[in-house]
């Protein structure tokens, strides 16, 4: 435990100046964070033939992260960019003699899509064209932590009835509320110190969207090191995992919230 809250002090003191500077300094940490999610599910399933896959895969991966403003990405969207990554791995199934399958195209398109639109709306929500990107980002994020902060006590308090036991054994349903309680009580104050442009009744209800989206995100994370029978994601993070146990939550909700245009 003593391990697990140095690195929270430690990350929340690197993180959070990042967060409140923003620009170019925030999304090349951003890029960081993202290459490494990428490489930790990457290892999680073991499936690259050499090095190759790998190299494409960061490539693409940063190549969705950036602002189709830049000079590379001028004329090409997002989905063809994706398209001409799909037949450039089909390819390479064909060239590793089947070595590299297509499952394995598979699961890194997924993962790219996976991991590149979770931390390209992060980006979008700090850096995009809201001039309250700031408090846009830390509404999310207080959301998140309050979730999983009530669904640990709530759970430790009250829980008896599992949530989801094949994937994961000590979430409970007790939590789970109490996670959107919480979170619901936060984002009410959140918005009369910060308030947003959308009635208190819109409010909530974001936020309980935000609440259940991001156990989902959690629970996903879950499923994919579940079937994978790996404990953590990575080991960068020490007490906590990689940086995909940290930040599971945050790549669920933030595209989410962009699809619904909350952030506008």
């Amino acid at each position: 435990m003593k391990q697990r809250i140095q690195t929270s002090i430690l990350a929340f003191l690197i993180f959070i100046p990042l967060v409140v500077i923003g620009g170019i300094i925030f999304e090349l940490f951003v890029y960081l964070l993202a290459v490494i999610a990428l490489m930790e599910l990457t290892r999680m399933r073991n499936t690259t033939n050499g090095y190759l896959p790998v190299i494409f895969s960061v490539i693409f991966l940063v190549l969705l992260l950036l602002p189709e403003s830049v000079g590379i990405l001028q004329g090409i969207e997002k989905p063809e960019l994706l398209m001409l990554f799909v037949l450039i791995l089909l390819s390479y199934t064909v060239v590793a003699k089947n070595k590299f399958t297509f499952d394995d195209a598979g699961f890194i398109l997924l993962t790219i899509v996976y991991v590149g639109m979770g931390f390209y709306y992060l980006i979008e929500t700090r850096d995009g064209n809201s001039a309250s990107g700031l408090a846009n980002l830390f509404y999310v994020l207080v959301v998140i932590w309050a979730t999983d902060t009530g669904a640990y006590f709530f759970g430790r308090a009250f829980g008896n009835r599992k949530l989801w036991p094949k994937i994961s054994p000590n979430k409970t349903i007790e939590g789970a509320i109490g996670g959107i309680v919480l979170a619901t009580l936060v984002g009410i104050i959140f918005h009369i110190a910060y308030p947003f442009s959308y009635d208190i009744i819109i409010i909530i209800a974001v936020t309980i969207l935000v609440s259940i989206a991001g156990q989902i995100g959690d629970l996903v994370e879950s499923a994919y090191k579940r079937y994978y029978d790996v404990k953590d994601s990575g080991k960068l993070l020490p007490g906590h995992g990689g940086i995909l146990d940290r930040l599971d939550s945050l790549l669920f909700v933030l595209p989410l919230l962009h699809f619904i245009n909350f952030f506008t």
